[in-house]
């Protein structure tokens, strides 16, 4: 990695990060009103796509994926011909991670005429995702990183660099996103700080995490209501022993209902004694996760596989998420939980098969040789 201090980079200055989510939420609702009132109104449906993401992101209001399918439905039945129709239905099936929809709506979309660049920032994100043709990718997003007022090229660029096992790109990519970045909206640049976190605290063969942990916390100073910021902060608090302050990032986003908040809270409550306390936020995590699988079994099949295999302790159920999961989306990341989830649960044959799929397909790259799959092949 490059060693350049985190400290010398100039982080860009942004609206207070309460204020953005008030004005986000109120905007939020404002756009649905005028969607009720007119839903052929162009452009406003694609700004309640944008916005809904934003909250599910941003604030873990994950009920932002019932809405958008809601949205999608009345686009079907109002205008279903529509290139409109079409393409938002490809972003939101994305969203969710329905990529084979995605892959079809996409395709009409096309036919029909929607933007081209539009329909080219989906199918790249699509082929991101699903682990497809990360050469070809590569040389896009390149390119088109290089256009003129290009900056929201460079985080998907630096994350499919991060996916290819490049880091020391990845990480200047990111700080590059830092120093150029043009708005003051703390949303976008939160996200920068905790893909950084990302790359020191889980991707990177020598994991740093008082580095991650430095970037985690800067995002949370861009976004306090950043729950995925907060959750992985107090990851790393909880296993170097310090609940407390895990504890009092975790409680103030317990209302969000994202369930995996309520999972690590419940960790940290059981490590200090408080069962009966951890026990409830337990049973509040398992129903969270089984209602968001039940509406949404892509999208979370990743989350839930880890659930399950930590304090959720089926590993039954985790293997068979983390296997659908792979199968919607076989990222070597993918393939490593199924292979570690397998291990853990003493299935040796899953985790063969899964070890002999992550070979099958990523064996030949340079960010498989930095994998710890790499070693366990070797023993095979």
């Amino acid at each position: 990695m490059i060693e350049t201090s985190d400290l010398l980079i100039d982080l860009a200055p942004a609206t207070a990060g309460d204020i953005a989510v008030i004005n986000l939420e109120s905007a939020r609702q404002q756009s649905w009103s005028r969607f009720w009132r007119a839903p052929e109104r162009t452009g406003t449906a694609e700004t309640i796509v944008e916005q809904e993401q934003l909250t599910a992101q941003f604030v873990g209001d994950l009920a932002a994926f019932d809405r958008l399918e809601i949205l999608t439905g009345q686009l079907a039945r109002r205008n279903p011909e529509a290139a409109q129709t079409s393409l938002i239905a490809a972003q939101v099936a994305c969203a969710t991670h329905r990529f084979a929809e995605a892959t079809a709506s996409l395709a009409q979309a096309v036919v029909r005429g929607a933007p081209s660049d539009a329909t080219e920032r989906l199918s790249l994100s699509l082929h991101q995702a699903t682990g497809q043709d990360f050469e070809g990718l590569l040389a896009v997003r390149r390119e088109r990183v290089g256009r003129p007022g290009s900056w929201g090229e460079l985080v998907p660029l630096g994350a499919l660099l991060a996916d290819l096992g490049e880091f020391d790109e990845a990480e200047r990519t990111y700080h590059r996103a830092l120093r150029e970045y043009p708005d003051v909206s703390p949303f976008a640049v939160a996200w920068v700080c905790f893909q950084l976190g990302v790359l020191w605290g889980e991707l990177i063969p020598d994991v740093q995490s008082g580095r991650a942990a430095s970037w985690y916390r800067k995002a949370i100073e861009y976004l306090p209501s950043y729950v995925k910021a907060r959750v992985h902060l107090a990851e790393i608090y909880s296993t170097s022993d310090r609940m407390n302050e895990a504890e009092a990032l975790l409680l103030p986003v317990v209302a969000s209902g994202d369930p995996e908040v309520s999972w690590r809270l419940a960790d940290v409550l059981a490590f200090q004694g408080k069962n009966e306390e951890a026990e409830a936020h337990i049973k509040a995590a398992r129903s969270g996760f089984e209602s968001l699988l039940e509406r949404h079994l892509v999208a979370f099949a990743d989350h839930g596989a880890e659930f399950y295999a930590g304090s959720g302790n089926d590993y039954r159920r985790a293997i068979q998420l983390a296997r659908i999961n792979a199968d919607n989306r076989p990222t070597m990341r993918a393939f490593k939980r199924c292979y570690d989830i397998a291990t853990t649960a003493n299935d040796p044959a899953a985790a063969f098969e899964f070890l002999s799929a992550a070979t099958t397909r990523w064996g030949h790259t340079p960010a498989f040789s930095l994998s710890p799959l790499q070693s366990h092949r070797l023993t095979h």
